[in-house]
């Protein structure tokens, strides 16, 4: 990473993080151990490239004022499915972010909850948020639009619990390259899509520029199944201590992954395929989206 883009992200990272600790509820407010694990697993660390990615297509349309607290309930609804997918019942983790999780902190009981909150939360900040910013009041429209985009992310048809089911499924199948494929752009992909999408429909003019639109929606697609891609290949081949993770658990487990599917080079290979493809997409943008460009080589070419 660039020490330009590194300082571009250390920036929104706080943005983000301030937006978040506005939305949740105190710790201390009743009922204080719900509040107390969600604000855990929230500030537990992460790299908050989803709401990330959403302010730096936000900004590639020329609006990046604002958009913080979108960003903050897209994160709370990523930590929800952290939350719940490392559960005894589904993944069974025992760490997060080099951190235990939610259920080994609290309970089984309360990390259900928290994370049933968290995506409550999430939604409602998408519903409430822009009623009162700095450029306009965000008509009804506007937010039908973001609350649609992610919720489909989120759901059951191709989004991430129609994932996560699809996932937990497959566990012990000999894979196929269509299953493979529909699990990671459902589980991981799909938020990410998201995110960006509502990026690009902060800016101004979404229906008198459709293919700057387009462009971000294939841009997330692509830069969303890499994510993925790299996550799988880190889990063969990096240890617990880099992950924040408990690592090598996908072949333990028998998962569908790229790599149990065409090995650690071919998994490579797609996933520069899909930053290739990301970057080509990028080509109706001009210099506004530097930061999209920078933070997909980063995906690919992370350690952790």
């Amino acid at each position: 990473m660039t020490n330009g883009l590194q300082q571009y992200v250390l920036e929104r990272r706080a943005r983000v993080n301030r937006a978040l600790d506005e939305i949740l509820p105190p710790a201390d407010t009743r009922p204080a151990t719900l509040h107390s694990a969600m604000r855990y697993s929230v500030f537990a660390g992460g790299k908050r490239i989803r709401p990330i990615l959403m302010l730096a297509a936000a900004e590639a349309r020329e609006w990046g004022n604002g958009c913080d607290q979108l960003g903050a309930a897209i994160e709370c609804i990523h930590t929800y499915s952290l939350i719940h997918d490392d559960l005894p019942a589904l993944d069974d983790d025992d760490f997060r972010r080099g951190k235990p999780t939610c259920h080994k902190q609290y309970s089984e009981s309360v990390a259900i909850l928290a994370g049933d909150a968290l995506l409550t939360l999430g939604l409602l900040t998408l519903v409430t948020h822009g009623e009162k910013t700095g450029r306009r009041d965000l008509h009804a429209k506007y937010r039908a639009d973001t609350m649609a985009v992610v919720a489909r992310a989120v759901g059951t048809v191709d989004g991430m619990i129609g994932g996560q089911m699809a996932d937990l499924e497959a566990e012990g199948c000999v894979p196929t390259p269509d299953l493979v494929q529909y699990i990671h752009q459902s589980k991981t992909a799909a938020l990410i899509r998201a995110s960006v999408v509502v990026g690009s429909l902060c800016g101004e003019c979404v229906e008198e520029e459709p293919a700057l639109h387009n462009a971000l929606c294939l841009y997330g697609d692509r830069i969303g199944l890499a994510f993925q891609i790299v996550d799988d290949i880190l889990d063969v081949v990096s240890s617990t201590e880099q992950l924040g993770k408990t690592a090598g658990k996908d072949a333990r487990q028998a998962k569908a992954t790229y790599p149990a599917m065409y090995g650690i080079e071919g998994s490579r290979l797609k996933a520069q395929r899909c930053l290739e493809e990301s970057l080509d997409a990028l080509g109706v943008f001009s210099d506004r989206a530097w930061a999209l460009r920078g933070l997909a080589r980063w995906i690919v070419s992370r350690a952790n």
